[in-house]
């Protein structure tokens, strides 16, 4: 059976709008932090909006990472988009905890999502989270839209923590309910 990863960037108050954390150097622990999500993904599943920004982007982008990311499936949760041109991409039908299940009875490989905070916090809720994986940023941001939801408790098992150089530490979780 397919995991399920939440993976994201978060400041150390839990705020994950990138435009918001404090500015690191990116360095090679944090490429070797991506390299090792990218070779364990099978597939993405993203919201509208993460979707829409990755596309204007991602298909421009060269070299090996930039080819194997795009080339990964992509699986997207809107009821406003109707055609996807970033492919291979397919639009969910079902509700999105249905649709998930479904998938993570697949095979492939474990299926990303990629920032797309309302469709991580919903999959949190239904428990269809496998594991959390964070880069949190040296800082607190103070506002702005967190990855957990706001008033909802989760429990947490820490799997593994790396502090980076630049200050960055990695962080994987995995939610008591969904251990595996």
């Amino acid at each position: 059976m397919r995991k399920l990863i939440v993976t994201e960037f978060i400041s150390v108050d839990g705020i994950a709008e990138v435009e918001k954390l404090p500015s690191v150097t990116w360095n090679d622990e944090m490429n070797r932090f991506k390299e090792d999500e990218l070779a364990d993904s099978g597939a993405m599943l993203l919201g509208r909006a993460t979707y829409e920004i990755f596309a204007g982007s991602w298909p421009k982008e060269t070299g090996d990472f930039a080819g194997r990311f795009n080339a990964l499936p992509k699986y997207v949760a809107s009821t406003s988009l109707k055609a996807l041109e970033w492919k291979p991409a397919e639009l969910l039908k079902d509700s999105l905890p249905e649709a998930v299940r479904a998938l993570k009875q697949g095979t492939g490989g474990n299926i990303y999502v990629h920032g797309s905070l309302s469709v991580a916090q919903e999959l949190l809720r239904h428990g269809l989270v496998d594991r959390v994986r964070l880069l949190s940023y040296p800082g607190a941001v103070g506002q702005g839209k967190p990855l957990f939801p706001v008033g909802e408790p989760i429990s947490l098992e820490l799997v593994s923590a790396k502090p980076f150089n630049n200050g960055v530490v990695a962080l994987e979780y995995a939610p008591v309910a969904a251990k595996s």
